[in-house]
């Protein structure tokens, strides 16, 4: 029973609630309504379980929208993500900064050019690869993300993942790193090494914006990014 006359409860609850019910009720072979995309949209915007998208312009479209997360709603703009939607290699960071805020694209600060420069050096263009973050809207204050709001995000990255089907995974930074592949360790720890997320390789990096603050790390960097590149040389032969 979806509890609408309850005291504090949120619209999130309702929601999920809701989508319960008309599951059931399908399973009983009952459809009251036909959502279509618009409809799975809006319950994706609003909802905190999994979300399902036949292509990248509806997920972009349920991102904008989003108020999964009460902590986030501060934000300018929603940062879905951009990049070829046949990517064979996807770059996931921590969440949007200042810059990413206002334009709503990723990486288009400071750290973004030097991602770019990166991208650069192992022979790859921005516009051939996908990049996002493991959530979509800045933090205030550029904190970091919460459990919450980590959760919240996550299956959007999640859909995203499933829609470009890419070869490779390149984690930038500790929140990304630790999503990805379900490890609590820092990137120190975990740079190095190779791990699946499902059944695509994942390789965790330093985030670009880390690199800026600690030049000393750029070294690691470099030996990572030659890993990658090894990496794309060895799928892409395939």
């Amino acid at each position: 029973m979806i509890p609408a006359g309850q005291k504090n409860t949120d619209l999130r609850t309702l929601t999920s609630e809701l989508v319960a019910c008309l599951e059931m009720e399908q399973r009983r072979g009952r459809r009251f309504i036909g959502l279509g995309s618009a409809g799975r949209e809006a319950l994706a915007s609003l909802g905190g379980g999994a979300v399902h998208f036949e292509t990248l312009e509806q997920l972009q479209g349920a991102v904008q929208r989003c108020r999964r997360c009460p902590h986030l709603r501060g934000r300018t703009l929603a940062v879905p993500g951009e990049g070829n939607p046949q990517a064979r290699i996807m770059f996931v960071g921590e969440g949007p900064g200042q810059e990413e805020d206002r334009e709503g694209r990723p990486f288009v600060g400071p750290a973004g050019q030097l991602l770019t420069k990166m991208l650069q050096a192992i022979q790859l263009d921005r516009r051939e690869v996908y990049i996002t973050n493991r959530v979509k809207c800045r933090p205030p204050q550029n904190r970091k993300p919460e459990p919450e709001e980590l959760q919240a995000c996550f299956p959007f990255l999640q859909e995203q993942i499933r829609l470009i089907n890419p070869l490779l995974l390149v984690a930038l930074g500790t929140i990304a790193a630790q999503g990805l592949t379900g490890l609590d360790r820092g990137t120190s720890a975990l740079r190095g090494g190779s791990y699946f997320f499902k059944d695509i390789l994942c390789i965790p990096t330093y985030h670009p914006a880390f690199l800026l603050r600690r030049p000393e790390f750029k070294r690691q960097a470099w030996e990572d990014l030659q890993k990658i590149r090894r990496e794309i040389d060895r799928l892409w032969a395939k």
